[in-house]
C-alpha cells in the first residue's frame, strides 16, 4: 500500500479498519471516511496502519472526542503511541 493512501473499511459487525497512512497528506480524508463508518460500531482497529504523524494523532483523537469513551482503539502503531506521550494525550488512546 502506497505511504500517501488509506482504506477504511467496515471489518466486523462493531469495528472500522483503517490502513495506510494517517499522514497530513490523508488525515482530513480518512477523518470524514471514518465518521462515516464509524456510527453503530464501538472499535476503531488501526492494525493496518503504516505510516502516522501527527495530523494522524489529531483525526484519531477527533474521532474519539465526540464519542465520549463508547469508541475503543486497537492497534495503536507504535509511533503514534509515542507521539501521543510526549503530547501527554495517551490516555485518550486507551
Amino acid at each position: 500500500m502506497s505511504g500517501q493512501s488509506f482504506q477504511v473499511v467496515q471489518s466486523a459487525p462493531d469495528t472500522v479498519s483503517v490502513s495506510g497512512a494517517l499522514t497530513f497528506a490523508t488525515a482530513a480524508a480518512a477523518l470524514e471516511a471514518i465518521r462515516a463508518a464509524l456510527p453503530g460500531r464501538q472499535v476503531l482497529d488501526l492494525a493496518g496502519v503504516d505510516r502516522s504523524d501527527s495530523a494522524g494523532l489529531a483525526c484519531v483523537l477527533a474521532v474519539l472526542a465526540p464519542n465520549g469513551g463508547k469508541v475503543r482503539v486497537r492497534h495503536v502503531p507504535q509511533g503514534m503511541q509515542q507521539l501521543a506521550k510526549v503530547c501527554e494525550v495517551d490516555s485518550l488512546l486507551g
